[in-house]
């Protein structure tokens, strides 16, 4: 999942980080295999005093709010390296961005370097999924990076109910929102776009109406209705009258946010993350994008959706239902982020910092718009 909390996270690929690297010990080298793999938050993992260990990293503020991270030790990256066959470790570093897994960038005695992944809000079946459709994918030419194999036609291991997995590291920075970077993302967009649907994946948007429509519900039922969820239920009445139902759809990223995408200056090198992947509206994932891409200081950038825009239309044009339905889309992926911050910070994780992150998506809804 994206970092809709707009929190700065370093850059992949740069080195920095928000907790300190770890040297593996000469003496662990490959370790053995007799280690074995969507709560919304999980209890902090107790590890034997002799292993290696990196720190929980919480995000928390005074009122004690707290967001699960999995510690990996260095004996637990050894045990992937060993599944998957190459080096030993070298040096395990925490990576930063996004709030539904643990990454760490893990460095080989060959020089290779490889990122470990652990997905702490989906279960092991969901991941999974998610793998089989960044396969698909990663088969039909989209730039995104397809995990290693962990023995015989296994992508991932479980430990502790937690799906684990290794993928390559693509060493860039995450996309800037510039003119020449955003005509470069229309244009990979577009092209997932093209990508045959594949009968596995799955036709609900996660943060869409299913979401608003079960915020609401869980709200009546314990009667803690809100001005926003008020304001959601009414938005999705209206919102299923004005999008058409026939609009242009198959499968959709979902959450092209910027630490969803590494490159440079006019350069796409990777999509991530493709966790809301769905069937759904490709004018909605659009929009969508420039929900992340395309505002800058509370107001959203005309440039930035012309480059953006024009980059996509290269490969495929809009219908002009598509482009009638630009400011309804955009209001729908607005609101959807915005519920999303308000679940993950409000009902899910209350009492950090981001416990108000949802109204900066609401105030976005009276902006004039460039389309």
């Amino acid at each position: 999942m994206a970092d809709w909390s707009s929190v700065e996270t370093p850059k992949p690929g740069t080195g920095h980080s928000n907790r300190h690297a770890t040297q593996a010990p000469e003496s662990v080298g490959r370790a053995t295999d007799s280690l074995a793999s969507r709560s919304s938050v999980l209890p902090h993992r107790s590890m034997p005093s002799s292993c290696t260990q990196l720190s929980t990293v919480m995000n928390s503020n005074s009122k004690g709010g707290l967001m699960a991270y999995t510690d990996v030790t260095v004996e637990e990256a050894s045990w992937l390296l060993t599944a998957a066959g190459v080096a030993p470790l070298s040096k395990i570093q925490p990576l930063t961005g996004g709030w539904a897994n643990s990454n760490y960038l893990l460095t080989l005695n060959d020089g290779t370097q490889l990122v470990l992944k652990v997905w702490d809000e989906k279960s092991p079946d969901e991941v999974e999924l998610v793998i089989k459709h960044t396969c698909w994918l990663a088969d039909h030419g989209v730039p995104t990076p397809a995990p290693l194999l962990l023995g015989e036609n296994k992508w991932m291991l479980v430990k502790d109910n937690l799906a684990w997995m290794l993928m390559p590291y693509i060493d860039g920075g995450w996309l800037p929102s510039d003119s020449s970077s955003l005509y470069e993302l229309g244009k990979t967009q577009a092209q997932l776009h093209e990508v045959p649907i594949h009968e596995s994946i799955p036709t609900t948007f996660a943060i869409g109406y299913v979401l608003w429509e079960k915020l609401v519900k869980d709200a009546r039922k314990k009667d803690s209705m809100t001005p926003f969820l008020q304001m959601l239920e009414k938005e999705t009445h209206l919102l299923k009258q004005r999008i058409p139902m026939d609009l242009p759809c198959g499968i959709i990223h979902g959450d092209l946010y910027p630490d969803n995408v590494i490159g440079r200056k006019g350069e796409v090198l990777a999509l991530l993350d493709f966790e809301e992947i769905c069937i759904e509206s490709f004018a909605m994932d659009l929009v969508s994008t420039y929900v992340g891409f395309g505002w800058k200081d509370g107001l959203p950038v005309p440039e930035l959706w012309d480059a953006l825009l024009a980059g996509y239309q290269s490969v495929r044009p809009l219908t002009d239902a598509e482009h009638a339905a630009l400011p309804d889309l955009h209001r729908y992926a607005v609101l959807a982020v915005s519920a999303w911050r308000y679940w993950q910070f409000v009902v899910n994780v209350p009492g950090t910092e981001h416990a108000n992150r949802y109204l900066e998506m609401v105030d976005r809804l009276d902006k004039s718009l460039p389309f």
